[in-house]
C-alpha cells in the first residue's frame, strides 16, 4: 500500500487558500518519482491498484454485511481527466450488486424547479453500497460560476460572492449530515495539465475509434480554462473538510491517478472498522444442527456403483 505521509500531499487542508499550480499533475517528474524512475513507477502502481482491487472486494463484502455505512465517491476534474477510465479501473473488481455509478448532465425542468441538491440526494447510496458520482453537486459551484446564465429560473442574473459562500455551506452542511448518517465521502480532483488535455484530445480526434468521445463543447469549455481553475481552487478551499476531505490526484499520468484513487478508497473503509454481524446463541445452535444433518449425509450426490 502506498505510505500516509505520500497520500497527505494530495489532501486540501481544510480552509486553505488553494492554488492549483502548487499541486503536481504528474507525480513521475518531481524529485521523489524521478530517484526511482518512471518505469519503476509504473510497475509500482500497476502492483498497487491489482492490490487495492482485491481488498476492495473484500471492503465491499464487509461494508454489505455490516450494513451500517454507505460509501460516496465524488469525481470531478476538467473534461479529459480520466473520470471514466479511473473507475472502471479501480471499480473492476467490485460485485456490481454492491456499487452504483451516477454520471449527471444538464439538468431538467423539474431538477431546476427543486433546490441544486435534490437530483443528488434521490441518488445516494443506501447502507451496504458504495455510490459513485461521475461529476456532482459540484457542479452548481463550478460549471454555472463559470456560465451563471446556466443558473435557471428564480436565481440570480448575477450571482455575487454570498451566493456562492452560501452554496458552500449548504455543501458542507449536506456533507456533515451524510457522515453522521454513516455515509463515508471521499472527493477526487483529477488534476490535469492543459497540455496533457490538448494531447488526449488530438488523440481522440486522431483515433477513429475514439470520435464519440470529441464534442464541440469540449473545444469552448477549454477557452476558460482559468475561469474553471479559478472555480475548482474557490470549492476545493471551501469544502475540504475533515469529515469530507478534498483530493487533489495528478492526472497526468493514468496510472499514478488510478492506483493512488483505489489506495485511498481501500485505506478509508478500511479505517472504518467494519465487522461482520455477530449471529445470537439461539443462531448458532441451529447453524450446528444444520452442519450435523449435511455431514452426516456425505454420501449424498454421489453415483451407484
Amino acid at each position: 500500500m502506498i505510505k500516509p505521509k505520500l497520500i497527505q500531499q494530495f489532501i486540501v487542508e481544510p480552509g486553505s487558500d488553494v492554488n492549483l499550480k502548487k499541486y503536481v499533475t504528474d507525480w513521475t517528474e518531481t524529485e521523489e518519482a524521478q530517484e526511482l524512475g518512471k518505469d519503476a513507477i509504473k510497475e509500482r502502481a500497476a502492483e498497487i491498484l491489482a492490490e487495492s482491487r482485491k481488498q476492495l472486494d473484500a471492503a465491499q463484502e464487509l461494508l454489505y454485511a455490516s450494513d451500517t455505512h454507505s460509501v460516496l465517491l465524488i469525481f470531478q476534474a476538467m473534461d479529459a481527466a480520466g473520470k471514466d477510465g479511473t473507475i472502471r479501473h479501480v471499480m473492476s473488481g467490485v460485485n456490481p450488486q454492491g456499487c452504483q455509478v451516477f454520471s449527471f448532465k444538464k439538468p431538467s425542468a423539474e431538477e431546476l424547479d427543486h433546490n441544486f441538491l435534490w437530483r443528488y440526494m434521490k441518488a445516494l447510496p443506501e447502507r451496504g453500497r458504495i455510490g459513485i458520482f461521475n461529476r456532482s453537486y459540484y457542479e452548481d459551484v463550478l460549471v454555472v460560476k463559470v456560465h451563471p446564465e446556466w443558473l435557471g429560473p428564480g436565481q440570480p442574473a448575477k450571482p455575487d460572492g454570498k451566493f456562492w459562500q452560501q452554496r458552500y455551506e449548504d455543501i458542507n452542511n449536506f456533507e456533515k449530515h451524510l457522515a453522521r448518517n454513516g455515509t463515508l465521502v471521499l472527493k477526487f480532483f483529477l488534476h490535469l495539465s492543459k497540455g496533457e488535455q490538448k494531447k488526449r484530445f488530438l488523440e481522440r480526434l486522431n483515433n477513429p475509434e475514439k470520435h464519440w468521445k470529441f464534442s464541440g463543447a469540449d473545444m469552448a469549455e477549454r477557452e476558460h480554462w482559468k475561469d474553471y481553475q479559478k472555480a475548482f481552487e474557490e470549492a476545493l478551499g471551501a469544502t475540504s473538510t475533515k469529515r469530507a476531505p478534498w483530493y487533489v490526484i495528478p492526472a497526468d499520468r493514468k496510472y499514478v491517478a488510478r492506483a493512488l484513487v483505489a489506495d485511498i478508497v481501500v485505506t478509508a473503509i478500511q479505517d472504518l472498522k467494519l465487522e461482520f454481524p455477530k449471529v445470537s446463541e439461539e443462531t448458532m445452535t441451529r447453524l450446528d444442527v444444520a452442519r450435523v444433518q449435511l455431514e452426516g449425509k456425505s454420501n449424498e450426490g454421489k453415483p451407484e456403483a
